[in-house]
């Protein structure tokens, strides 16, 4: 029998002996490798799950008109096309333009904001909106609006546009827009911050004119009825608006221009975002400053940073634990094999040629223990995203070989100091103990 045979054999013989011993270290090995790989799948699966999921709560990155000419103007469809197409690279994308004029109903000031329904409405799934969506002739007004007019869903208002309100929306925007980087939760909030100053400056104008006319009648109420489609109430800023299609806008105000400010969903956080804004601030062709939202953007940031903080300090613990175990399980194989070791020494057999086989022979439960482990741990992750979730993830097949390597290196690893105590196993003590 060839030395290589009779190698193999004694190993055959050494695992499947001792079905007790070696149980236990693939058991060792198998909870290690489950639970690593159970939560490294999740590490690398929640934080694109988790940024999908945060897009249904709204932008995370917007952009509005950098000069005071493109406050006026607003932004034109070929400027959101080419803007679209820089955040687009390699992202999924979703937007919706925003249109801010100053209007009065019953001689009171509010903003209303002209948008693409369907757009703002795949945008802002979180939003709850009792009635119906704005259509033709029909607005969408907030939670805070309705309770100061004291309307509700079906209710008719007329609303009026004033040229005086609107020339000094445009240039009380522009300079907050400008002056307020930070101020970037939502696109509404810019607009509702600078509602107290239009109405000022409006009031101021004496001599404004409409259709040809001078109007300087604050008590105005002439205007277009609209009627009352729905209520929207998110508890924030859009609950002072007014949200009409922005062909009722145009209509209303008599002329068209590009939006205020664009809103983008951008599958993307951190410095990849900041990156994304960074390319659309220096492209000087598109006359457009893009910034992050803050509270999306911080909330991503955090709630990964914990997860990995959690999965790196679970691992080191699962990491420890494999290896006492295994260790272990090695430790009191080499006990119960004490006798047998000493013989084989006596015999001629070298200590490197014990040791291997002491090695292959963890190697070998570590790699049982690690395929049985990914495995489990692969079900275990795709239960848990389902559940969290609602969505499947694949199979990593990159992460699954790195949890084998793992298990059979720490099986080997854990192993080596049992192994040394067996190599130095005086042959003449084991046999006068027999």
């Amino acid at each position: 029998m060839t030395n290589r045979k009779m190698f193999f054999t004694m190993l055959w013989g050494a695992v499947f002996r001792r079905r007790s011993r070696a149980m236990m270290a693939v058991i060792a090995s198998l909870v290690g490798a489950a639970t690593l790989f159970c939560l490294a799948s999740v590490c690398v699966a929640v934080p694109q799950q988790m940024n999908e999921e945060m897009r249904a709560y709204g932008a995370n990155l917007i952009v509005t008109p950098a000069s005071a000419t493109g406050k006026s103007q607003g932004i034109d469809t070929a400027t959101v096309r080419n803007v679209t197409a820089l955040i687009g690279a390699g992202h999924s994308v979703k937007l919706a333009a925003y249109r801010y004029e100053s209007v009065r109903i019953n001689s009171a000031p509010y903003t209303i904001a002209g948008v693409d329904v369907k757009a703002v409405r795949a945008l802002n799934r979180h939003w709850n909106v009792t009635g119906d969506w704005p259509g033709s002739g029909n607005v969408m007004v907030g939670r805070d609006v309705a309770d100061a007019l004291g309307v509700k869903v079906g209710s008719r208002v007329t609303i009026g546009y004033r040229a005086a309100d609107a020339s000094a929306s445009a240039s009380s925007s522009a300079s907050a827009k400008s002056d307020s980087d930070e101020s970037t939760e939502t696109a509404e909030s810019s607009a509702q911050g600078t509602q107290s100053t239009q109405t000022t400056q409006g009031e101021q104008t004496t001599q404004a004119t409409e259709n040809g006319r001078v109007s300087s009648d604050i008590m105005d109420n002439n205007g277009t009825e609209f009627r009352i489609a729905g209520i929207v109430d998110t508890g924030g800023n859009e609950d002072s608006i007014i949200y009409a299609t922005t062909a009722d806008v145009s209509k209303l105000a008599g002329h068209e221009r590009g939006a205020d400010v664009v809103e983008y969903s951008v599958n993307a956080m951190g410095d990849e975002l900041n990156a994304i804004v960074n390319r659309i601030n220096k492209n000087t062709n598109t006359a457009v400053k893009a910034q992050t939202v803050t509270k999306i953007t911080s909330s991503d940031t955090r709630i990964i940073a914990m997860l990995q903080t959690l999965f790196w300090i679970v691992s080191l613990v699962v990491l420890v634990l494999t290896l006492v175990g295994v260790g272990t399980t090695i430790s009191s194989i080499v006990s119960q094999r004490r006798n047998e070791i000493g013989l084989r020494k006596a015999l001629g057999a070298d200590s490197r040629a014990i040791g291997v086989e002491f090695y292959v022979e963890s190697g070998i439960y570590g790699l049982i223990g690690g395929l049985l482990g990914t495995a489990i741990g692969y079900v275990l992750a795709r239960v848990l995203c389902a559940t969290v979730f609602g969505r499947a993830i694949g199979f990593d097949w990159l992460l699954g070989a790195g949890s084998l390597l793992l298990s059979v290196a720490i099986a080997v690893i854990a192993s080596i100091p049992p192994v040394r105590r067996a190599t130095r196993i005086d042959p003449a003590i084991v046999l006068r103990e027999e």
